[in-house]
């Protein structure tokens, strides 16, 4: 190739960007469609999404990898029977079953803070990252943590936080859930944290962290924004729009 042939090739102005981003920008054409190879990717992110919505979470696997780390963990259960009706009718999963509300109101006596790590509509998101993100938020908040409460909520949305907080008599709820899949992030962890939960509260109500793993928010950051929130949450007696988040401003 000749120094004429290479003045010839010009540089693709989008490869900077893509560089940056999973998103879909730029793929190209051949002819009327898209290139084969970016054909193919597309299906194995619409796969993958499909199975983070329908593969259940190995709450058994979690449980063990809890209390190896010396965190008190218990189980619940949503009124939704099985994941079919979880994903067919949202507000069964919203709500918290009786037998569980039962259990768990024998089980602790009010404690400051409860943790709910629930499926939602991707599992594997929190089979990975609810573990590690609750281990680096430990380091960060001082807690009576021997009595915090993790409870693993099966077939559960982001309200049966509420019904959970409840049962326990906890001031404060910290729900770690599995974000609905996109077609780049099929493992997206969410949290969610509401000061005096009740039945009934409203999204206004709470505060959100999202997209919590490596490839987004990593856990360390997370755990400052969750640290900083709950601290803020507990000072001023409320949660959702009335507390800001400005974690980013603390000298780290």
């Amino acid at each position: 190739m000749t120094d004429n042939d290479l003045s010839l090739i010009q540089d693709n102005p989008w490869d900077e960007l893509r560089a940056h981003t999973s998103a879909r920008i730029a793929l190209g054409r051949v002819g009327s469609s898209l290139p084969t190879h970016e054909v193919l990717k597309f299906g194995l992110a619409h796969a993958q999404a499909r199975d983070a919505v329908h593969r259940p979470l190995d709450f058994n696997d979690l449980k063990h990898q809890l209390r190896a780390e010396s965190f008190r963990t218990l189980q619940a259960h949503s009124n939704a029977e099985d994941r079919q009706t979880y994903l067919l009718r949202p507000d069964y999963g919203r709500h918290l079953h009786n037998d569980s509300r039962l259990y768990l109101e024998h089980e602790l006596a009010a404690p400051e803070l409860a943790i709910v790590i629930a499926d939602g509509l991707s599992s594997i998101a929190a089979q990975r990252h609810a573990l590690p993100l609750l281990l680096a938020f430990r380091e960060q908040f001082d807690t009576d943590w021997a009595n915090t409460p993790v409870v693993l909520a099966e077939q559960g949305r982001v309200a049966i936080g509420d019904g959970i907080a409840v049962a326990l008599r906890a001031r404060m709820v910290v729900v770690m859930i599995g974000e609905r899949p996109g077609l780049s992030s099929p493992d997206s962890l969410g949290v969610y944290l509401t000061f005096q939960p009740k039945l009934g509260s409203m999204d206004s109500q709470r505060n959100c962290i999202s997209n919590v793993r490596p490839q987004g928010l990593p856990y360390t950051q997370a755990a400052i924004k969750l640290n900083y929130l709950v601290r803020e949450s507990l000072r001023l007696q409320l949660s959702g729009v009335a507390l800001k988040d400005d974690s980013n401003l603390l000298k780290i």
